[in-house]
C-alpha cells in the first residue's frame, strides 16, 4: 500500500485553491447589471466555503514535507486530483440559478475540466455571468493542467508512448518537485500570454469584452464552451469580421506542444519549432483535411472560395483539436461530411498541448513501425530502425503506442454499447461515446449534434460519459492502472 499522505496533501491543496477561484465568478455575479443574476453569488460563496473547508482540512491533516514522489503517487495524483476538482467544481453549478441536478452539474464540470465542451445547458444567452465565467475558467484550468501533466507526469509514467518526450530533469526526487514548480510556472506564463493575446484580438474585432474573455480562455484551452447557444456563430453576423479565423489560429496554437514554446522562449531556438516533426505532421494534416472538405463543399454548394475556406478550416481545426466550437451545423452537409468529421475527431493535436484525441505523434510512431515492418518483410536479413525526431524508437515505445490504440478503441466500443443500452439510437450512442473519449464536445445527429446538447440523455448515460471524458483526458492507463491489485501491493 503506497503512502497516501502526499496524495491527500496535494489534492487537498488543489481543492482549496479551487475554492479561492470561486470568488472570481462570485464577484462577477455581484456586479452583474441584471438584479436577478446578482442573486447567484451565494452559490459560489457556498461552494468556496465548502471547498476551502474540505480541501484545507485534508491538506492540514496531511501537512508535512514531501521528500519523494514515486510513480505510484503520480498515478494516484493524476486521477484523484481530476476527480476531486470536478466534484467540488460542480457544487456552485448545482446550487445556482441554472437549476441543475448534481448529475448535470457534475457532467458540466467534468466536460469543462477535461476541456471536452459537451454541455447540458440551454439559454446561455441569458445565463448568469458567474456561471458562464466559471465554465470557461474550468476549461482554462483543465488546459494548463493537462499541459503540465503531459510535460511532467505522463512521460515518467510511460503512458501510451509518452516516454519519448521524457526530460531527464524530471525525476522522482526533491529535484523533481523543485523543477516541477519552476517549469509549471513558465508554462503557465506562456499559456496566459496566448490567452491574453487571443482576448485582445477578439475584443479588437468587435466581440464584447466579457464574451471575448470567455472565448479566449476556452479557445486556447481547446475546450469549446461558449457564452451563446449558437456558439461562435452568434458573433459572425458580419462576414467581413474574421473572428472565426482568429479563433482558428489560436485553436492551432493551443494544439501545439507547449514544451517547444518554452524552449523558444528560454533559449531563442526558433529552428527547433520548425524542425519538430510532430508540428510539421500536425500542420500538414490540417492542410490536407481542410483541402478535402473544402473541395467537397465547393462541389456540393454554390458558395465562394473564401467562404468555403473559412467554413472548412474552422470546422476541421475545431473537431480535429477537440475544441468543438461551431459556426454552422455541419450535420446538414451530407453523409460524407458526417463520416468525415466523425473520423477526424479521434486524431487530436500534439502531445504536450491542450488538445485531446489520440495525438498525432502516435500516428507517426505507428507509421514508423509499419514502415520498418514492411522493410523487414522485403529484406529479412536487413537491420532497420524506426526514428522519431531523429531519435531511435525502442520496442517499449511501440508496445505502449499499440496498446494505447487498442485500449482507446476498445473503450470507445464498450462505451457506445453501454450507451445504446439506455435506449439511444445508434448514431447518438456511437457519436456520444466518440465525443466523450476524444473530448471533442458536439456529437452527431439531432440529439447531441452541433445544434443539440446532452441534456436529454438519461442520468446513467451522463455518468458513463463523464467517466469516458475522464479516461480520454487522462490517457486511460493513468486511471486503469488503479484497478490492478498489483498496484496496491508492496
Amino acid at each position: 500500500m503506497p503512502n497516501l499522505r502526499p496524495v491527500l496533501l496535494v489534492t487537498g491543496a488543489l481543492v482549496a485553491a479551487l475554492g479561492l477561484l470561486m470568488l472570481i465568478p462570485m464577484v462577477a455575479d455581484l456586479i452583474a447589471r441584471d438584479p436577478h443574476h446578482r442573486a447567484d453569488w451565494g452559490a459560489f460563496a457556498t461552494g468556496a466555503i465548502i471547498s476551502l473547508f474540505c480541501g484545507g482540512g485534508a491538506a492540514a491533516a496531511a501537512w508535512g514535507r514531501i521528500e519523494t514522489l514515486s510513480l505510484r503517487h503520480g498515478f494516484l495524483l493524476t486521477t484523484t486530483s481530476w476527480l476531486a476538482l470536478t466534484t467540488f467544481a460542480a457544487i456552485p453549478l448545482s446550487m445556482g440559478q441554472l437549476e441543475l441536478t448534481y448529475t448535470d452539474a457534475f457532467f458540466e464540470a467534468m466536460s469543462g475540466i477535461t476541456t471536452t465542451g459537451s454541455t447540458v445547458l440551454t439559454g446561455l444567452d441569458v445565463a448568469p455571468p458567474g456561471a458562464l465565467l466559471w465554465r470557461s475558467m474550468l476549461q482554462w484550468l483543465g488546459g494548463i493542467g493537462i499541459i503540465i501533466m503531459a510535460f511532467a507526469v505522463l512521460p515518467a509514467l510511460k503512458v501510451g508512448g509518452m516516454q519519448i518526450f521524457k526530460n531527464e530533469a524530471w525525476d522522482t526526487s526533491e529535484k523533481f518537485i523543485a523543477n516541477a514548480a519552476q517549469y509549471s510556472l513558465a508554462l503557465t506564463g506562456i499559456y496566459a500570454f496566448f490567452t491574453a493575446l487571443c482576448f485582445l484580438l477578439l475584443w479588437a474585432f468587435g466581440m464584447p469584452a466579457f464574451d471575448a474573455f470567455n472565448h479566449a480562455m476556452t479557445t486556447v484551452a481547446t475546450g469549446g464552451f461558449s457564452t451563446k447557444d449558437a456558439s461562435l456563430g452568434a458573433f459572425l453576423s458580419d462576414s467581413t469580421i474574421p473572428l472565426d479565423l482568429i479563433v482558428t489560429a489560436f485553436m492551432i496554437i493551443g494544439s501545439l506542444p507547449f514544451g517547444i514554446f518554452l524552449i523558444v522562449v528560454l533559449r531563442g531556438a526558433w529552428r527547433r519549432f520548425f524542425a519538430d516533426s510532430q508540428i510539421r505532421f500536425f500542420l500538414a494534416t490540417i492542410a490536407i483535411l481542410t483541402s478535402a472538405i473544402m473541395a467537397y463543399i465547393l462541389w456540393r454548394f454554390e458558395i465562394d472560395h473564401f467562404t468555403a475556406f473559412r467554413l472548412s478550416i474552422f470546422n476541421v481545426v475545431s473537431i480535429l483539436t477537440g475544441t468543438g466550437f461551431t459556426t454552422t451545423d455541419y450535420g446538414q452537409w451530407g453523409s460524407f461530411a458526417i463520416a468525415f468529421f466523425f473520423c477526424i475527431m479521434f486524431i487530436g493535436g500534439c502531445a504536450g498541448s491542450t488538445s485531446c484525441g489520440l495525438k498525432v505523434f502516435r500516428f507517426q510512431v505507428a507509421l514508423a513501425a509499419l514502415r520498418v515492418y514492411s522493410q523487414r518483410l522485403a529484406h529479412p536479413h536487413g537491420v532497420f530502425v524506426a526514428h522519431y525526431n531523429g531519435r531511435a524508437l525502442t520496442n517499449d515505445v511501440f508496445v505502449s503506442v499499440l496498446s494505447f490504440f487498442f485500449v482507446y478503441f476498445a473503450t470507445f466500443a464498450t462505451l457506445a454499447v453501454l450507451l445504446s443500452g439506455f435506449g439511444l439510437d445508434a448514431l447518438t450512442a456511437i457519436s456520444a461515446a466518440g465525443t466523450a473519449i476524444a473530448n471533442v464536445g458536439p456529437g452527431l445527429g439531432d440529439v447531441v449534434g452541433p445544434s443539440g446538447n446532452f441534456a436529454s440523455l438519461p442520468i446513467g448515460a451522463k455518468w458513463l460519459m463523464s467517466a469516458g471524458m475522464l479516461l480520454g483526458r487522462l490517457e486511460f492507463f493513468s486511471v486503469l492502472v488503479l484497478f490492478s491489485p498489483a498496484f496496491w501491493r508492496g
